[in-house]
């Protein structure tokens, strides 16, 4: 299978009113596990690699986004690499400058941090960057966070700044505050589900949900209904991940070879990603 572009894969969800997943990686068993469980679903996805991952990477984007895009290239579906939660506007820069060579096909702009007209320039900058050289690129207004920003309790997007925002930046997609939060291990948010349907009347581009794992399925489906059009998973990944090298140790305490803990956590990001991606699919 040929390397895919964030880009066609979201426009294909447009079309057909569906959905792409973008799964988080940090190490190559997420990798592997995430391009697993959508072949097994049998839908398109995106490996999606933020500035957090690459730090802990000791800052070398190269190795992690370069196996990235081998794993992707060999999957059994459409797999592209995305760059998520760019805060570090030279590592911005760099993405644009290798996405050619190391198969990046999309960048999420994180400027929110900056104060807004700050926020418009950085981002507006970076997109016509990213646009030179066919990045699709994603940018948020405000924080989208669990720690309060855009996603303390009543915080939401407003349409009409968010159809200002998208305009004087240029961006192709927008990442939105409806009720979602980073890191929760329970799926207990609940989303704002009229203002995603006002957002996607109101916007020209499609919706981002980030936080997606404290959500539950039947509200993502009627998210996807509403118009969401990606969706960001990581905590969920972790969680099976971590429970499965716990019980592995926990059951033997012998165990020093990685391969005898990685494997079933690799096993529990396919199962995770194949659950949900069965679940929603694109269509």
């Amino acid at each position: 299978m040929t390397l895919a572009a964030t880009g066609v894969l979201i426009a294909d969800a447009v079309r057909a009113e569906g959905v792409v997943f973008a799964f988080n990686v940090i190490t190559l068993e997420h990798a592997e596990g995430i391009t697993d469980g959508l072949a097994a679903a049998g839908v398109p996805g995106i490996l999606q690699i933020s500035e957090n991952a690459v730090r802990f990477h000791g800052g070398r984007m190269t190795p992690v986004v370069a196996a990235c895009r081998e794993v992707a290239a060999a999957a059994g579906v459409p797999v592209s690499v995305h760059l998520d939660h760019v805060q570090d506007v030279e590592l911005a820069r760099e993405v644009v400058a290798q996405a050619d060579r190391l198969g990046i096909s999309s960048l999420m702009v994180d400027s929110a941090h900056l104060e807004y007209e700050d926020n418009v320039t950085t981002t507006a900058e970076l997109a016509a960057a990213g646009h030179s050289t066919s990045l699709w690129v994603e940018a948020e207004l405000g924080e989208i966070g669990g720690k309060d920003g855009a996603h303390a309790p009543g915080v939401r997007t407003d349409p009409d700044e968010a159809a200002s925002f998208v305009e004087r930046t240029g961006v192709d997609g927008l990442a939105v505050a409806v009720g979602s939060s980073h890191a929760m291990t329970a799926a207990t948010a609940e989303l704002d589900l009229d203002l995603i349907a006002r957002l996607a009347d109101r916007l020209p581009v499609p919706l981002v949900l980030h936080g997606s794992s404290g959500v539950p399925v039947p509200t993502l489906r009627a998210a996807v209904a509403a118009g969401i059009r990606k969706v960001n998973v990581g905590t969920a990944l972790n969680v099976g991940y971590t429970a499965r090298v716990r019980q592995v140790l926990a059951d033997d305490e012998t165990v020093t070879d990685p391969r005898k803990y990685l494997t079933p956590a690799r096993d529990a990001v396919r199962d995770t990603v194949a659950e949900l991606a069965a679940a929603l699919g694109r269509g």
